[in-house]
Formats: structure tokens, sequence, C-alpha cells
């Protein structure tokens, strides 16, 4: 963060400063939540959860470091008491990101968002000193906490905003006003609790309703019809990317390499660049355009983009993660979480993938779990994608937990999976053992599910496994 003083802090947040000898005494370190990773100068900000209280934290905080607590109410050691620590951090953030007058990119959407942010962040930082959200830190409190990382030196700050009801986004837009909003795509992750993908489009497009109108640039997927349609809700420049004939930034020649990696050439306003990514499967072409227009928009050469994706790995964990293990056989970790649409698309990537290892005699394994949150949409969800594993060719569908893996296994045996192409199992330790039982070299192994399936101690255990397959 900027270094700022205690006393500064205390009148942007309107706080009262307690037990504090010097409010001259800056900040110099980051913000933090968890009195674990303070750093000498940090500002520790104590939040009360339901499981633990972070005042308990403040003098272990002070003891390593931290210049000071951000409280709620007085905790022995330096803090500045407010009456709401989340609105705190919110103001602290805006007037850190207003001061440094930084370019501010928020994207959102249905799936993918964390992918594409990974992707922009790698393109933008090979442009100029970018800061952007680590994970999935989405939310009212991961967001501020990632705009006061950036320093005097960053031109660039890119933000992934969730939302799991209407005015999430719109609040989010408050405490970091972005200039550049992109809009990756509507689907149906969280359908239950919104309501409708219609529902969803209207929380999702407060992105772009609160973009400036003077400089202001909605980047919308011209694909994707609910987003398409969100023009009309923006008084801000827009931006089309896609496959769209119409689309400012597009991909034309599509094409999956044996491995799975997708290739296309980029077309943007000012020529074009051939693109082949590291990354698995075609629906991060899609995301590769969202990041290409972003960094168009921002000034960069379509063939240092171009360049910048086609470098562009995996930065956060358990999506898309391909490891070959010694023996041949590849696990791809994507279990960090799942919903229709990023399950199908994982399915395709692994039916790309595993092409050339069943022309070997391998076998394509699709581990999967419940996707959360679909309300009345789940068994249908469910069914149709374990129909889609049948269609795909997948050899070998491993469905793990309890009743919406029933129904992925009812799907695949409704589909035409009547022998042993399709198994359920009670939860990750059968899977596991099932896998170290069965798995040949060169087989494919895709994990993914929704979070709280916890499907990555599958991926982690047979990474762990070494050798220990079937015939060796």
């Amino acid at each position: 963060m900027i270094a700022l003083s205690l006393a500064e802090i205390a009148e942007i947040v309107g706080g009262q400063a307690y037990d504090i000898p010097d409010p001259s005494v800056r900040v110099t370190g980051p913000v933090v939540i968890d009195s674990r990773e303070v750093q000498a100068g940090s500002l520790f900000a104590a939040f009360a959860g339901e499981q633990v209280d972070g005042h308990d934290y403040a003098v272990r905080a002070v003891e390593a470091g931290a210049a000071a607590v951000l409280a709620a109410r007085p905790v022995g050691v330096p803090a500045i008491v407010v009456d709401d620590v989340q609105a705190a951090l919110g103001a602290l953030a805006r007037a850190v990101v207003e001061r440094l007058g930084t370019d501010v990119v928020a994207l959102t959407g249905s799936a993918g968002k964390t992918s594409t942010k990974d992707l922009i962040a790698q393109v933008l930082q090979k442009h100029a000193p970018t800061v952007w959200t680590p994970g999935s830190l989405n939310n009212e409190i991961g967001l501020p906490l990632t705009a006061l990382r950036a320093t005097e030196d960053t031109q660039h700050l890119v933000l992934e905003m969730g939302a799991r009801g209407i005015g999430h986004i719109r609040y989010l837009t408050g405490l970091t006003p972005p200039r550049i909003g992109l809009v990756l795509n509507v689907g149906t992750a969280h359908i239950g609790e919104f309501g409708g993908r219609e529902q969803i489009a209207q929380a999702k497009g407060e992105l772009v309703e609160n973009l400036p109108e003077d400089g202001g640039v909605a980047v919308l997927n011209a694909d994707d019809p609910l987003v398409r349609a969100m023009a009309s809700r923006t008084k801000a420049r827009v931006v089309l990317f896609g496959e769209a004939p119409d689309a400012a930034v597009r991909a034309v020649n599509v094409r999956l390499m044996e491995n799975g990696q997708p290739s296309f050439s980029l077309h943007t306003p000012t020529g074009c660049s051939d693109v082949t990514l590291r990354l698995y499967g075609e629906h991060h072409v899609s995301n590769a355009l969202a990041a290409a227009a972003v960094a168009h928009e921002l000034g960069m050469p379509v063939e240092e983009i171009a360049t910048a994706l086609s470098e562009a790995g995996t930065l956060s964990r358990w999506r898309m993660e391909v490891t070959e293990r010694s023996d041949g056989v590849t696990i791809v970790n994507d279990a960090y979480n799942a919903n229709p649409e990023s399950m199908r698309a994982a399915l395709r990537a692994l039916a790309a993938m595993g092409r050339a290892a069943q022309a070997r005699g391998a076998r394509t394994w699709a581990v999967l779990g419940k996707m959360a949150e679909l309300g009345d949409d789940s068994l249908a969800e469910h069914d149709a994608v374990g129909r889609l594993a049948v269609r795909l060719n997948v050899s070998k569908l491993v469905a793990v937990g309890d009743r919406e893996a029933s129904w992925l296994q009812l799907g695949a045996y409704n589909e035409g999976s009547w022998g042993e192409e399709s198994v359920h199992v009670s939860d990750a330790q059968a899977a596991v053992d099932l896998l170290r039982r069965e798995l040949r070299p060169g087989d494919v192994v895709l994990v993914k599910a929704s979070r709280s399936v916890g499907l990555e101690q599958v991926a982690l255990a047979l990474l762990d496994s070494g050798s220990e397959v079937a015939g060796r």
C-alpha cells in the first residue's frame, strides 16, 4: 500500500485513535486480515467471524510488526476504532485508488472469471506494473485488500468481481470505480440463489451500468446474447469480443492442437497475430479474447498481446492444472469449483486431450462430483453432464458423492453407458482407491466438482501415487 500515516487513515475511515502514541507513524506494509500474514508496517484489519474473532489476535499482530489494528473496539494496542471494519476497509481502498489514479479494470461473469483475470494480469504486466486479485478473492473484503496492494508504481489494477445477489457488484464498483468493465458470460452458476439467468444478467450488468461516460469502456462478449444486450445499459463506449463477425476483437481459424491446447488468429482493429495458448480447452479462446480486448484498450500492440497470451500459464491453483506423472498418467486438476458451463468445457477439453491417448489404447477418466447452488435445475443439469460424458466418448465416468453423483451416473446410464463405463462411489477416498487399482500408463484423468466436495484431494493423492498404476 502507499505509505499513509495512522492519522491520515483515521481521517479517511472516520475512526478514532486508541493507544497510538505517535499518529505520524506510517503504514508501509500490506493490509491483512490474518495475523499470520503480518509484515513490518502492516495494518491488521480485525474481523469478527462466526468461528474466529480477529480482535483476539490484535496483540499478536502488533507484536509481529503491525503498525496498528483497524478494529471495531479498543484492543489494548495501537488501533483505529470504527463502527464497521468492512466499510472502513472499503473507504480506505477507494481513497488509495483515487490518490494513485491507476487504471482500474474490473471483470465479472458466471464462468471463467479467475482464469481470465489471470490472463489479463499476465498480459498487462508485460506492458506496465500491474496488481491483480489473487485467487478468487472477489468479494467485499477480498476486493479492497487487493486494491490496497497497489503502490505509486502501479499502472493497472485488475479486479475480479463476484456476486451472489442483485446489488453486490454495484457495491463493489463503489469501492474501486473501474474505467474498463468486462463481462464474460451469463450462465447458470448460483442460479438457485438468483432465481434465473435473467436475474444473473441483471446482477452482472451492474458493472457496465457504473462505468464512467467519459473514458469508460464496456468490454462485452459478442457471442453471449445476454451479455451483448448489456450494451444498452451503459453510457461507456462498447467494445465487443468473440467469434462473431462484428466483434472488434475476434478469433479466426480456431483449432485444437493434439494435446488440447487451442490455437487461433487474433484479429483486432489495429492488426492480427497468431496465438497458441498454453492452457487446455477451447473455452479458453473466449477468455483470451477478453484479455486481448482489455490489453488493446490499454494501448498494447497486437503482436505483444499475442506473444503474452501464448506465454501465459495458470496462476490460480486447481483450475485445469495439467500434470503428467512419471508413468505417463496425466492428471487434470480442475477441482476448484464447478457449474454446468465450466463442467461442459472441462469435459470437452478432456475429450480433446484424450483423443491421442485413446488412439494408443489408453483411456480418459472423468472424476466428477456435485455442482452446487443450482436449485430446481440441479437434477436436469447433473443428468445432462452425465449424458455429455458419454457423447464425448469419455472412457470412464466416476461419479463421487451422494444424490447429485447418482444423477450424474443416471445421465450416463440413460445415454447408453450400460457396462463398466460409469461407476458411483461414496467419497473422494473411494475414488482414489478405485483409480489406484485401475489406472494404466497413458490414461488422462479429469477431476472436477464444486469446491465444497473437496475433490482436489483426489488429484493430489493421485499425484502422490508415483507409479502406483495397474500393470506396474
